[in-house]
């Protein structure tokens, strides 16, 4: 029997708005995945930590607070020297175009803005994440 695909959920920073991943844990829990939501104010170590000690296929962070650019390249950084690499490291928030061909560039999975469906979201974990 395949395991159910498990995603650490994250808000990294300062951001205290966590309406939108907390919809968003909703809809991959009734999808039939596995959440783990960390709660705010995370530092990118703490999320990493969690992320392999809970044995998750992907992250997904939302950030709303502008500082995109510096949380998903620091997570991206620790998984690599922690040889979690492996994790997908995916997503949201208010990130413009410009940035999210950047973090795409440096390793970030699917960037989601407003707007997006949960359709969308559950389609990509579950095409992004391969199951033995």
């Amino acid at each position: 029997m395949k395991r159910k695909i498990r995603i650490l959920l994250a808000k990294p920073g300062l951001d205290g708005h966590d309406r939108g991943i907390k919809v968003i844990a909703n809809a991959l829990r009734d999808a039939g995945m596995e959440i783990i939501y960390s709660g705010l104010r995370q530092t990118p170590e703490a999320i990493v930590k969690a992320a392999i000690q809970e044995d998750v296929d992907a992250i997904g962070m939302s950030i709303l607070s502008g500082a995109h650019m510096t949380l998903f390249p620091a997570v991206l950084k620790i998984l690599k020297e922690m040889g979690a690499d492996d994790i997908v490291l995916f997503g949201g928030g208010i990130i413009p175009e410009e940035d999210i061909q950047t973090l795409k560039e440096m390793g970030v999975g699917a960037l989601f803005t407003p707007g997006t469906s949960t359709q969308e979201i559950v389609k990509y974990i579950r095409e992004s994440i391969m199951k033995e």
